[in-house]
């Protein structure tokens, strides 16, 4: 009998490593902690069930590095871009799903594949030799007990910051008479919709206002387990951005660019958006507003907001800790740890920010894992492509000292060539050429990898 390969957590990247994992032919066990225990930021014992925002971000793929992601990973069989696709809602140029659906989406392929059993229950420890072949794909919300057995396994402390949630309102309750819609200069979507937002102006004089309540407005407390702990650049509480400089916000979430006011000639000094959260369209998240606030504060404030007076909230806002390990430091260019080398670790556990991301790593474990089990060279995708980036970054190519989880960004790919001039090419060549390189290349190597299986 084969011996299965083993998945601990249900997020993206376990889920896809498991689905990976059975398209090869193997079986996989995929260890999922919940109902039995709970996290501080889930709703639902659904397997993949988003936390966070509902969007997958730009699926841009000839301009923007996550839309070529994007496009890698569905050429590369990802199950969970899949459902994503199934169930997006318009959100312009972002790939957004209603969550709720693209859980049940990817529940419901990975109950239907035989070759994958679901067992739920805490993983209290990490496998040992014995058990084969494992991913530890737990994510951010990895539990104290595992948490404390993968310490025991590095020796290294694991690195922690804050992950926030942003508010959802419900649409019947916004003023439309104060708001519009409209993307951001009018960039059309996949289903071609150039107004997939809903957004509320300010004048200066209510963005001071608001600011200045935003900044008094009492927050949270932490636990004592979470003080000291940072914040990912990426997603800052809203708040936090205000103790940066009150402007911040307005080059940040509430930019006023490439938007235009129907109700108004006057310019908006600030914009908030939101964007559509589930398939009905009834929810809209806010956009860019993590917070910490409490949850009277929040009700208060954002109602602040011009066409938010009304405002009911589906879910308000919060923070939860994000637990990451060094990976540079502790994993080999397959994901393995180096002191135990059965074991791999995918999605934001080993250092990489964002569902895509994630669902990225846990794809690329997955193929692993079926490689060495079946005894075959394992041939990493190049650096030249998006999936080949990312593994570079969170295994040899970031700085241990300095590590953060990070997006994938055209940063993380080598410097282009082939420039049609004799001078350094510019952004918009240099895009351009990141893309048709990176496509040429993930053909080579997809063709490779089924010379393999």
């Amino acid at each position: 009998m084969t011996r299965p390969i083993h998945v601990i957590g249900g997020g993206l990247a376990g889920c896809e490593a498991a689905w990976q994992i059975a398209r090869a032919g193997l079986p996989a066990i995929l260890h999922e902690m919940r109902p039995h225990r709970r996290t501080e930021a889930h709703r639902t014992d659904t397997l993949a069930e988003l936390v966070c925002s509902n969007s997958f971000r730009s699926d841009d793929a000839e301009t923007n590095a996550v839309g070529l992601l994007h496009e890698e990973l569905r050429r590369s069989g990802s199950l969970i871009v899949a459902a994503a696709d199934a169930h997006r809602v318009p959100a312009g140029g972002a790939l957004a799903v209603d969550r709720d659906g693209f859980a049940e989406a990817v529940q419901s392929a990975i109950g239907n594949e035989a070759l994958v059993a679901v067992e739920r229950g805490e993983a209290t420890g990490l496998p040992t030799p014995d058990d084969g072949l494992a991913i530890v794909a737990t994510g951010p919300l990895t539990s104290a007990a595992l948490a404390e057995a993968i310490h025991g396994a590095t020796g290294a402390d694991a690195l922690a910051f804050f992950d926030a949630i942003a508010p959802i309102v419900h649409r019947d309750s916004i003023d439309f008479d104060k708001v519009w819609w409209q993307s951001r200069y009018d960039k059309p979507g996949p289903s071609g919709d150039g107004a997939a937002y809903i957004n509320c102006p300010l004048s200066m004089a209510e963005y001071d206002v608001f600011i200045d309540a935003l900044t008094a407005a009492e927050t949270a407390p932490f636990r004592d387990w979470e003080k000291d702990t940072p914040y990912f650049e990426g997603c800052l509480p809203i708040e936090v951005m205000c103790e940066r400089g009150r402007n911040t916000p307005r080059h940040g979430p509430m930019k006023p660019v490439g938007l235009a006011n129907p109700h108004s000639d006057e310019k908006p000094f600030a914009v908030v958006q939101l964007r559509q959260d589930n398939a009905l369209g009834t929810l809209f998240n806010m956009v860019g507003f993590q917070t910490k606030l409490k949850h009277g504060e929040q009700a208060r404030v954002f109602r602040m907001i011009p066409g938010l007076e009304k405002a009911e909230f589906a879910r308000l806002g919060g923070v939860h800790r994000n637990t990451f390990i060094n990976s540079p430091a502790l994993l080999d260019g397959a994901l393995r740890l180096r002191s135990r080398p059965h074991i791999r670790f995918a999605g934001q556990i080993a250092g990489v920010e964002g569902y895509v991301e994630s669902t990225a790593i846990g794809l690329l474990a997955g193929r692993f894992a079926v490689l060495e089990h079946g005894g075959r060279a394992i041939v990493p995708p190049p650096a030249t492509t998006a999936l080949g980036a990312l593994l570079n970054h969170v295994t040899v190519g970031a700085d241990t000292e300095t590590f953060q989880p990070m997006n994938c960004n055209f940063g993380l790919f080598p410097p282009p060539g082939g420039a049609t001039t004799g001078k350094r090419p510019g952004k918009a060549e240099r895009r351009s050429l990141w893309v048709s390189r990176a496509r040429a290349d993930l053909g080579t190597w997809l063709a490779r990898s089924r010379e393999a299986a």
